[in-house]
Protein backbone atom coordinates (compact mmCIF):
# COMPACT_ATOMS: atom_id res chain seq x y z
CA UNK A 1 0.00 0.00 0.00
CA UNK A 2 1.41 3.42 -0.86
CA UNK A 3 0.75 7.11 -0.37
CA UNK A 4 0.41 7.31 -4.15
CA UNK A 5 -2.73 5.19 -3.83
CA UNK A 6 -4.47 7.26 -1.13
CA UNK A 7 -4.20 10.70 0.40
CA UNK A 8 -5.94 10.60 3.77
CA UNK A 9 -5.02 12.20 7.08
CA UNK A 10 -4.09 10.03 10.03
CA UNK A 11 -7.30 11.03 11.83
CA UNK A 12 -9.34 10.02 8.77
CA UNK A 13 -7.59 6.65 8.72
CA UNK A 14 -8.38 6.09 12.41
CA UNK A 15 -12.05 7.05 11.96
CA UNK A 16 -12.37 4.87 8.86
CA UNK A 17 -10.90 1.83 10.56
CA UNK A 18 -13.03 2.29 13.67
CA UNK A 19 -16.14 2.24 11.48
CA UNK A 20 -14.95 -0.82 9.61
CA UNK A 21 -14.09 -2.59 12.87
CA UNK A 22 -17.62 -2.09 14.22
CA UNK A 23 -19.05 -3.51 11.00
CA UNK A 24 -16.67 -6.49 11.10
CA UNK A 25 -17.66 -7.26 14.70
CA UNK A 26 -21.34 -7.09 13.77
CA UNK A 27 -20.89 -9.45 10.84
CA UNK A 28 -18.79 -11.89 12.86
CA UNK A 29 -21.45 -12.05 15.57
CA UNK A 30 -23.96 -13.01 12.89
CA UNK A 31 -21.63 -15.71 11.62
CA UNK A 32 -21.01 -16.99 15.14
CA UNK A 33 -24.74 -17.44 15.69
CA UNK A 34 -25.04 -19.53 12.54
CA UNK A 35 -21.81 -21.45 12.96
CA UNK A 36 -20.93 -22.17 16.57
CA UNK A 37 -17.86 -24.22 15.67
CA UNK A 38 -15.46 -22.78 13.11
CA UNK A 39 -14.93 -25.34 10.35
CA UNK A 40 -11.71 -24.33 8.64
CA UNK A 41 -12.10 -27.06 6.05
CA UNK A 42 -14.84 -24.97 4.43
CA UNK A 43 -12.38 -22.08 4.06
CA UNK A 44 -9.64 -24.35 2.72
CA UNK A 45 -12.04 -25.72 0.12
CA UNK A 46 -12.26 -22.26 -1.45
CA UNK A 47 -8.69 -22.58 -2.69
CA UNK A 48 -8.73 -26.07 -4.18
CA UNK A 49 -7.29 -26.51 -7.64
CA UNK A 50 -6.12 -29.24 -9.99
CA UNK A 51 -2.63 -30.16 -8.78
CA UNK A 52 -2.11 -32.22 -11.94
CA UNK A 53 -2.81 -29.38 -14.39
CA UNK A 54 0.23 -28.46 -16.47
CA UNK A 55 2.20 -25.44 -15.29
CA UNK A 56 3.23 -24.85 -18.91
CA UNK A 57 6.30 -22.83 -17.91
CA UNK A 58 7.77 -20.78 -20.74
CA UNK A 59 11.05 -18.88 -20.76
CA UNK A 60 10.87 -15.40 -22.26
CA UNK A 61 14.56 -14.59 -21.77
CA UNK A 62 17.43 -15.10 -19.35
CA UNK A 63 20.47 -13.22 -18.14
CA UNK A 64 23.54 -14.01 -16.08
CA UNK A 65 24.56 -12.21 -12.92
CA UNK A 66 27.96 -13.72 -12.35
CA UNK A 67 27.31 -17.42 -11.74
CA UNK A 68 23.61 -16.79 -11.12
CA UNK A 69 20.95 -17.16 -13.84
CA UNK A 70 17.85 -14.97 -13.80
CA UNK A 71 15.15 -16.46 -16.02
CA UNK A 72 12.18 -14.35 -17.12
CA UNK A 73 9.30 -16.85 -17.31
CA UNK A 74 5.55 -17.30 -17.42
CA UNK A 75 3.42 -20.15 -16.07
CA UNK A 76 -0.23 -21.16 -15.80
CA UNK A 77 -1.95 -20.01 -12.64
CA UNK A 78 -5.65 -20.39 -11.85
CA UNK A 79 -7.82 -21.77 -14.69
CA UNK A 80 -9.08 -19.11 -17.07
CA UNK A 81 -6.56 -16.49 -15.90
CA UNK A 82 -3.74 -14.87 -17.83
CA UNK A 83 -0.35 -16.50 -17.43
CA UNK A 84 1.62 -15.42 -14.36
CA UNK A 85 4.85 -13.53 -15.00
CA UNK A 86 7.78 -14.43 -12.79
CA UNK A 87 11.53 -14.44 -12.34
CA UNK A 88 13.22 -17.74 -11.59
CA UNK A 89 16.63 -17.20 -9.99
CA UNK A 90 18.87 -20.25 -10.20
CA UNK A 91 22.30 -20.83 -8.60
CA UNK A 92 25.15 -22.57 -10.32
CA UNK A 93 25.50 -26.29 -9.63
CA UNK A 94 23.21 -29.25 -9.09
CA UNK A 95 22.07 -28.65 -5.52
CA UNK A 96 20.58 -29.56 -3.20
CA UNK A 97 19.11 -26.04 -3.06
CA UNK A 98 16.69 -24.38 -0.68
CA UNK A 99 13.79 -22.51 -2.29
CA UNK A 100 12.04 -19.19 -1.60
CA UNK A 101 8.80 -17.81 -3.05
CA UNK A 102 8.60 -14.00 -2.99
CA UNK A 103 5.45 -11.82 -3.21
CA UNK A 104 5.85 -8.05 -3.74
CA UNK A 105 4.08 -5.06 -2.27
CA UNK A 106 1.66 -2.49 -3.68
CA UNK A 107 3.81 0.62 -3.69
CA UNK A 108 5.20 3.63 -5.52
CA UNK A 109 8.12 1.72 -6.99
CA UNK A 110 8.94 -1.89 -7.80
CA UNK A 111 5.33 -2.87 -7.26
CA UNK A 112 6.06 -6.08 -9.12
CA UNK A 113 8.29 -9.15 -9.17
CA UNK A 114 11.42 -6.96 -9.31
CA UNK A 115 11.05 -5.80 -5.69
CA UNK A 116 13.07 -8.61 -4.12
CA UNK A 117 15.22 -9.53 -7.13
CA UNK A 118 18.49 -8.29 -5.62
CA UNK A 119 17.82 -10.26 -2.43
CA UNK A 120 17.03 -13.37 -4.43
CA UNK A 121 20.31 -13.03 -6.34
CA UNK A 122 22.18 -12.61 -3.05
CA UNK A 123 20.57 -15.75 -1.65
CA UNK A 124 21.35 -17.71 -4.82
CA UNK A 125 24.99 -17.40 -3.85
CA UNK A 126 24.09 -19.33 -0.69
CA UNK A 127 22.30 -22.09 -2.55
CA UNK A 128 18.71 -20.83 -2.96
CA UNK A 129 16.41 -21.13 -5.96
CA UNK A 130 13.95 -18.21 -5.89
CA UNK A 131 10.64 -17.64 -7.64
CA UNK A 132 9.41 -14.03 -7.72
CA UNK A 133 5.88 -13.61 -9.06
CA UNK A 134 3.83 -10.71 -10.37
CA UNK A 135 0.62 -10.45 -8.33
CA UNK A 136 -2.63 -8.90 -9.53
CA UNK A 137 -1.60 -5.54 -8.01
CA UNK A 138 1.40 -5.39 -10.37
CA UNK A 139 -1.07 -4.05 -12.95
CA UNK A 140 -0.83 -0.22 -13.01
CA UNK A 141 -3.71 1.47 -11.14
CA UNK A 142 -5.01 -1.94 -10.07
CA UNK A 143 -6.17 -0.68 -6.67
CA UNK A 144 -8.04 2.35 -7.98
CA UNK A 145 -9.60 0.58 -10.98
CA UNK A 146 -10.65 -2.72 -9.42
CA UNK A 147 -14.33 -3.55 -8.84
CA UNK A 148 -14.76 -4.16 -5.12
CA UNK A 149 -17.60 -6.62 -5.75
CA UNK A 150 -14.99 -8.82 -7.48
CA UNK A 151 -12.45 -8.69 -4.63
CA UNK A 152 -13.52 -11.98 -3.08
CA UNK A 153 -13.27 -13.99 -6.30
CA UNK A 154 -10.02 -12.30 -7.28
CA UNK A 155 -8.57 -13.05 -3.85
CA UNK A 156 -9.28 -16.75 -4.36
CA UNK A 157 -7.60 -16.62 -7.76
CA UNK A 158 -4.55 -14.84 -6.32
CA UNK A 159 -4.08 -17.48 -3.62
CA UNK A 160 -4.34 -20.23 -6.23
CA UNK A 161 -1.67 -18.38 -8.24
CA UNK A 162 0.61 -18.52 -5.18
CA UNK A 163 -0.09 -22.21 -4.65
CA UNK A 164 0.71 -22.89 -8.31
CA UNK A 165 3.89 -20.87 -7.88
CA UNK A 166 4.80 -23.14 -4.98
CA UNK A 167 4.18 -26.13 -7.25
CA UNK A 168 6.59 -24.65 -9.78
CA UNK A 169 9.23 -24.00 -7.14
CA UNK A 170 8.92 -27.56 -5.86
CA UNK A 171 9.36 -28.87 -9.40
CA UNK A 172 12.73 -27.20 -9.95
CA UNK A 173 15.68 -29.53 -10.36
CA UNK A 174 17.81 -29.83 -7.24
CA UNK A 175 15.37 -28.09 -4.87
CA UNK A 176 15.13 -29.64 -1.41
CA UNK A 177 11.39 -29.50 -0.74
CA UNK A 178 12.00 -29.71 3.02
CA UNK A 179 13.74 -26.29 2.90
CA UNK A 180 11.23 -23.88 1.39
CA UNK A 181 10.52 -20.30 2.50
CA UNK A 182 8.05 -17.56 1.69
CA UNK A 183 8.60 -13.78 1.85
CA UNK A 184 5.81 -11.23 1.31
CA UNK A 185 5.49 -7.48 1.84
CA UNK A 186 2.22 -5.55 2.23
CA UNK A 187 -0.41 -7.22 0.00
CA UNK A 188 2.17 -9.87 -0.88
CA UNK A 189 2.41 -10.83 2.78
CA UNK A 190 -1.34 -10.65 3.32
CA UNK A 191 -2.14 -13.04 0.50
CA UNK A 192 0.83 -15.09 1.62
CA UNK A 193 -0.87 -15.58 4.99
CA UNK A 194 -3.98 -16.92 3.24
CA UNK A 195 -1.86 -19.29 1.17
CA UNK A 196 0.12 -20.40 4.23
CA UNK A 197 -3.03 -21.51 6.03
CA UNK A 198 -4.13 -23.85 3.25
CA UNK A 199 -0.86 -24.89 1.60
CA UNK A 200 1.52 -25.51 4.53
CA UNK A 201 4.49 -26.59 2.41
CA UNK A 202 6.89 -23.85 3.48
CA UNK A 203 9.25 -24.35 6.41
CA UNK A 204 9.46 -20.66 7.23
CA UNK A 205 7.64 -17.39 6.47
CA UNK A 206 8.58 -13.71 6.52
CA UNK A 207 5.64 -11.28 6.60
CA UNK A 208 6.54 -7.60 6.16
CA UNK A 209 4.27 -4.64 7.04
CA UNK A 210 1.06 -6.67 6.94
CA UNK A 211 -2.28 -5.73 8.47
CA UNK A 212 -4.86 -8.05 10.02
CA UNK A 213 -7.70 -7.74 7.48
CA UNK A 214 -8.29 -6.95 3.82
CA UNK A 215 -11.08 -4.66 5.00
CA UNK A 216 -8.49 -2.38 6.64
CA UNK A 217 -7.43 -1.17 3.18
CA UNK A 218 -10.32 -2.16 0.92
CA UNK A 219 -12.21 1.15 0.87
CA UNK A 220 -9.46 3.77 0.49
CA UNK A 221 -10.03 4.38 -3.23
CA UNK A 222 -13.56 3.21 -4.11
CA UNK A 223 -16.66 2.20 -2.16
CA UNK A 224 -18.69 -0.98 -2.59
CA UNK A 225 -22.44 -0.89 -3.10
CA UNK A 226 -22.76 -2.12 0.51
CA UNK A 227 -19.90 -2.19 3.02
CA UNK A 228 -21.78 -4.60 5.26
CA UNK A 229 -22.29 -7.02 2.37
CA UNK A 230 -18.65 -6.63 1.31
CA UNK A 231 -17.41 -7.49 4.81
CA UNK A 232 -19.84 -10.40 5.05
CA UNK A 233 -18.66 -11.81 1.70
CA UNK A 234 -14.98 -11.45 2.60
CA UNK A 235 -15.31 -12.70 6.20
CA UNK A 236 -13.88 -16.14 5.24
CA UNK A 237 -10.60 -14.39 4.33
CA UNK A 238 -9.62 -13.02 7.76
CA UNK A 239 -5.88 -13.57 8.10
CA UNK A 240 -5.76 -14.63 11.75
CA UNK A 241 -7.85 -17.71 10.90
CA UNK A 242 -5.18 -18.78 8.43
CA UNK A 243 -2.18 -17.98 10.60
CA UNK A 244 -3.54 -20.28 13.30
CA UNK A 245 -3.38 -23.17 10.83
CA UNK A 246 0.38 -22.82 10.33
CA UNK A 247 1.70 -25.23 12.94
CA UNK A 248 4.89 -26.72 11.52
CA UNK A 249 6.77 -23.65 10.29
CA UNK A 250 8.55 -20.65 11.78
CA UNK A 251 7.44 -17.06 11.19
CA UNK A 252 9.24 -13.71 11.21
CA UNK A 253 7.10 -10.56 11.32
CA UNK A 254 8.75 -7.25 10.35
CA UNK A 255 6.90 -4.01 11.18
CA UNK A 256 7.66 -0.28 11.02
CA UNK A 257 7.09 1.71 14.19
CA UNK A 258 5.84 4.69 12.16
CA UNK A 259 3.84 2.73 9.59
CA UNK A 260 0.93 4.92 8.45
CA UNK A 261 -1.07 1.87 7.35
CA UNK A 262 -0.32 -0.77 10.02
CA UNK A 263 -0.92 0.03 13.67
CA UNK A 264 0.82 -1.50 16.64
CA UNK A 265 -2.49 -3.18 17.51
CA UNK A 266 -2.61 -4.81 14.06
CA UNK A 267 0.91 -6.12 14.54
CA UNK A 268 0.09 -7.50 17.99
CA UNK A 269 -3.07 -9.27 16.81
CA UNK A 270 -1.26 -10.99 13.94
CA UNK A 271 1.69 -11.98 16.09
CA UNK A 272 -0.63 -13.43 18.75
CA UNK A 273 -2.44 -15.51 16.11
CA UNK A 274 0.75 -17.13 14.81
CA UNK A 275 2.05 -20.31 16.39
CA UNK A 276 5.56 -20.81 17.73
CA UNK A 277 8.32 -20.57 16.70
CA UNK A 278 7.89 -16.92 15.80
CA UNK A 279 9.66 -13.58 16.10
CA UNK A 280 8.39 -10.01 15.81
CA UNK A 281 10.84 -7.24 14.95
CA UNK A 282 10.06 -3.53 14.80
CA UNK A 283 12.08 -0.85 13.05
CA UNK A 284 12.27 2.94 13.11
CA UNK A 285 10.69 3.36 9.70
CA UNK A 286 7.41 3.45 7.82
CA UNK A 287 5.57 1.18 5.41
CA UNK A 288 8.22 1.00 2.68
CA UNK A 289 10.51 -0.97 5.01
CA UNK A 290 13.67 -0.21 3.03
CA UNK A 291 16.23 0.05 5.83
CA UNK A 292 19.30 -2.10 5.25
CA UNK A 293 18.82 -3.55 8.75
CA UNK A 294 15.45 -4.96 7.70
CA UNK A 295 16.89 -6.75 4.68
CA UNK A 296 19.83 -8.05 6.71
CA UNK A 297 17.55 -9.44 9.42
CA UNK A 298 15.36 -11.08 6.75
CA UNK A 299 18.29 -12.73 4.97
CA UNK A 300 19.82 -13.86 8.28
CA UNK A 301 16.47 -15.41 9.24
CA UNK A 302 16.24 -17.32 5.97
CA UNK A 303 19.85 -18.43 6.25
CA UNK A 304 19.19 -19.89 9.69
CA UNK A 305 15.76 -21.38 9.08
CA UNK A 306 16.63 -22.92 5.70
CA UNK A 307 20.09 -24.11 6.79
CA UNK A 308 21.89 -22.23 4.04
CA UNK A 309 25.58 -22.55 3.41
CA UNK A 310 27.87 -19.97 5.01
CA UNK A 311 29.96 -17.77 2.75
Amino acid sequence: MSFAVIALSHSAIVAHRATVLLMVISVFLEVADAQAVDDFSAKAALFQYDRNASLAMKEVSSQKRGDITVRDITFKGAPGSADVKAYLVVPQGSGPFAGVLWAHWLGEEKSNRAQFLDEAVALAGKGVVSLLVDAMWATPQWFENRKLEEDFDNSIIQVVHLRRAMDLLFAQKGVDTARIGFVGHDYGGMYGMLAAGVDKRAKTYVFIAVTQSLSDWAFFANQPKSKAEYIRQNAPLEFTDYLRQVKSASTLFQFGKSDFFVSGADASILFAAANQPKLRKQYDTGHKMVLKEIMTDRLDWLEKELSLKKE
